[in-house]
């Protein structure tokens, strides 16, 4: 990988618009802005004043049980939702707007989410994340399919590249769909309980090549997860959901107390002696 180009400058981005809309003027050098966010299914409110900013090259962890609102509030960042209250931006434009420009926003799924069936090989899939920027139904290019080979080698699937993405393990997979995610050479990269589904080396050697690919691209990050140990481990700041934001700073700061409070168990429990998480 080599560098990419320099982070942009937000300051000429301000916008202004009635409440509720997704667009607002962000803060400084935040690539990800949320404030005082809501967001209600049929009248109940499953996120309630959010606010959250991450700063350009943050690992920003985000953090709850099930039913905290954590999908609903990435979905809100990934512009397939609108809030009912509050603004959002990413780098500077709603999140819709730097989604539909194909090489600003990646995303990488949960596992669970995906047809492992459906006849795709490994490069295909990632030549699946150039298609915000050639179109639907245009075919790739050479430069495409050189893109899309030199982001398999960089996360060590290079001999892999024609295999059935099926028929690869889970750890492998992950890494095929991170390529995916990081071939258009986004700017923010949004992350959806990365580590589920994979065996802890895999999740090991996942979490060491995000921090890898993070430094070389200049990547700001936003990690959805469960995952405890994981996230306060390798991410620079730390939101504890549960509806609404009890906790935003360095993950230093967070105290047992809090997980407990906003998990709503005894944290202890929730890690065996060994550290890994108990399912």
């Amino acid at each position: 990988m080599t560098d990419r180009h320099d982070h942009h400058d937000h300051n000429d981005s301000h916008r202004h618009e009635k409440p509720g809309m997704d667009l607002v003027s962000h803060h400084g050098d935040d690539d990800v802005c949320l404030n005082q966010v809501s967001f209600a299914y049929d009248g109940q409110f499953v996120v309630e004043n959010v606010t959250l900013h991450a700063p350009h090259g943050t690992t920003l962890g985000i953090i709850g049980p099930n039913g905290s609102g954590k999908t609903t509030l990435l979905k809100l960042m990934l512009g397939l939702l609108r809030p009912n209250a509050g603004t959002i931006t990413v780098l500077g434009m709603s999140p819709a707007q730097a989604c539909a420009r194909g090489d600003l926003v990646g995303y990488l799924p949960q596992r669970h989410e995906l047809d492992w069936s459906f006849p795709i090989s490994a490069r295909q899939v990632v030549e699946l994340g150039l298609v915000g920027r050639r179109g639907l139904l245009g075919r790739p290019s050479a430069a495409d399919r050189r893109q899309a080979a030199d982001q398999l080698a960089a996360v060590g699937l290079a001999d892999q590249a024609d295999v059935p993405i099926g028929e690869l393990s889970g750890g492998q997979q992950q890494r095929v769909f991170l390529a995916r995610a990081l071939v258009s050479r986004p700017r923010v990269l949004f992350l959806d309980e990365p580590t589920t589904g994979v065996d802890v080396g895999a999740q090991e050697n996942l979490q060491e090549l995000l921090a890898l690919v993070k430094e070389q691209l200049a990547l700001t990050l936003i990690v959805v997860s469960h995952n405890l140990r994981a996230i306060t481990s390798t991410c620079d700041q730390i939101a504890c959901l549960n509806r609404t934001v009890h906790y935003h700073d360095k993950p230093s700061g967070l105290s047992r107390e809090m997980l407990s409070r906003v998990f709503n168990c005894d944290v202890e429990y929730m890690l065996d002696p060994h550290g890994h998480e108990r399912h």
